[in-house]
């Protein structure tokens, strides 16, 4: 009888097997499909895959690109469908792994640098057309990039199966009933493969989310990703639904901003190519996030400032020997104005920025201004855009921070400043992380305590025995 039953279990679970992998054929056939394909482009598109899988100059999705992150560089993978250096011989499942749980094919845990945290929202649906896409869709690269080498603990990858447990939610995306097809397409996008909380959001000690202060700002390296919550003053509130769009496809917002840097870089490569439908569904979605406010904000960041000049300072007075002495309405004259114009009212079509009313200096955070300073505003050739040339090898740490407090008073938030100390940091880029330190020292009071645990047990005993 239990050789019976045990044979029926066998069978029974042999029929499952094989219909799991009818089911899974099933779904991997029509990979090769056309329009599969082409739905699995824009996808990765607005993922912005490439951003960070192609090094400068090297070929799409080949990897190698460095990625600094505070606990050393990470050097992005091949993604290409190179059966030899790529993922050309993942499955599905296991593409679908490596992009929600953050686990490569072979076992080892993915960084989250690769923000599976958000993908991990993305539909089966979606995900098998990003994979019909990348393996039929890419053109595969025999190219090995470096490994990633960070230092110890971090060094060890199981250590993120640990975090995982503590911040990954690995629960595909679902649409809220109150809530309209626009928003909750706008959710799904802004929350999972867009992934605007990864450089939006402030994080936590062990680098993940704090998820009670979602979009409320967060720093990306030496750049800083402003609230984009639905506050007025601190976040987007203020800007219309058309505005959102319209930033997000071009990186002008009206009058009121432009984008520089990492968000730059994510329009260039990524939100520039969405289609209106979907833009329009992120703008609705980001317009109702919960609001957080800072209380040092008392308006608007584009509400600060007027046209104005300082010309009479400095007619007829000579440049100081020390051009390190040199005042702020200099600076201004000898490397704005001819672009932004005597009284930073910009250029009459608007091409060149006018500088008041300008998100750019209405933050008290400055750190954005500084790096705009230093290495300028460069964007894709095919991107239509004026370029600001940085100012990194002619102006000194010194004159950087004059020019820069120059113009948030003039023309931007009096309450914002910019140092020399800042200038210098962002310079050598950003500060120095003591991450590594901590969980050097928490592995230690581990071993201490786990070791103290142990004798304390044994002494027990042995006064027991």
């Amino acid at each position: 009888m239990k050789l019976m039953t045990c044979l029926q279990f066998d069978l029974a679970a042999a029929v499952m097997a094989l219909a799991s992998l009818n089911v899974y054929a099933a779904a991997t056939a029509d990979t090769t499909n056309t329009e599969l394909i082409q739905r699995g482009q824009y996808l990765a598109t607005a993922g912005d895959c490439i951003a960070c899988h192609t090094a400068a100059g090297g070929k799409p999705f080949a990897g190698g690109l460095v990625v600094p992150t505070p606990v050393g560089d990470i050097i992005s993978t091949n993604i290409t469908p190179s059966k030899a250096n790529g993922i050309g011989n993942y499955t599905l499942e296991q593409f679908a792994a490596a992009l929600r749980q953050g686990v490569r094919a072979d076992g080892q845990h993915l960084y989250p640098a690769m923000p599976y945290t958000s993908y991990a929202k993305v539909t089966d649906d979606d995900i098998k057309a990003m994979y019909a896409y990348f393996m039929h869709g890419v053109a595969p690269v025999d190219a090995s990039p470096a490994a990633t080498n960070l230092p110890f603990p971090f060094s060890i990858r199981l250590s993120m199966a640990a975090w995982n447990l503590l911040f990954l939610d690995d629960k595909p995306f679902k649409p809220q009933a109150d809530k309209g097809e626009l928003w909750n397409r706008g959710a799904y996008l802004a929350e999972g493969l867009t992934h605007c909380s990864t450089c939006h959001t402030p994080r936590n000690m062990l680098m993940a989310e704090d998820f009670s202060r979602t979009l409320g700002g967060g720093d990306v390296g030496t750049w800083h990703a402003p609230n984009i919550t639905s506050d007025k003053n601190s976040g987007i509130g203020g800007w219309t639904a058309q505005e959102v769009i319209d930033y997000l496809q071009s990186g002008h917002a009206g009058s009121k901003g432009q984008a520089a840097g990492p968000m730059a870089e994510a329009i260039d490569h990524s939100l520039r190519h969405l289609n209106n439908a979907d833009l329009s569904a992120i703008a609705a979605y980001l317009k109702t996030v919960p609001p957080l406010h800072d209380a040092a904000d008392t308006r608007p960041a584009y509400a600060w400032g007027t046209a104005g000049d300082d010309l009479n300072s400095i007619r007829g007075v000579p440049l100081p020997k020390d051009l390190d002495a040199m005042t702020g309405p200099q600076l201004y004259d000898a490397n704005c104005a001819s672009c932004h114009q005597a009284r930073g009212q910009g250029s009459p079509d608007g091409g060149l920025p006018a500088l008041f009313h300008n998100t750019a200096l209405g933050r008290t955070n400055t750190n954005n201004l500084v790096m705009v300073l230093l290495d300028g505003i460069a964007r894709n050739p095919d991107a239509a855009d004026v370029l600001m040339p940085g100012f990194r090898a002619q102006l000194s740490d010194i004159q950087i921070a004059t020019l820069g407090t120059y113009l948030t008073q003039r023309y931007g938030n009096p309450g914002a400043h910019v140092t020399v100390d800042q200038v210098k940091t962002l310079r050598a880029g950003g500060e120095p992380s003591h991450l590594i330190w901590y969980a050097r020292a928490g592995l230690i009071l581990a071993g201490l305590l786990i070791a103290g645990l142990f004798v304390f047990s044994a002494r027990r005993r042995r006064k027991m025995a």
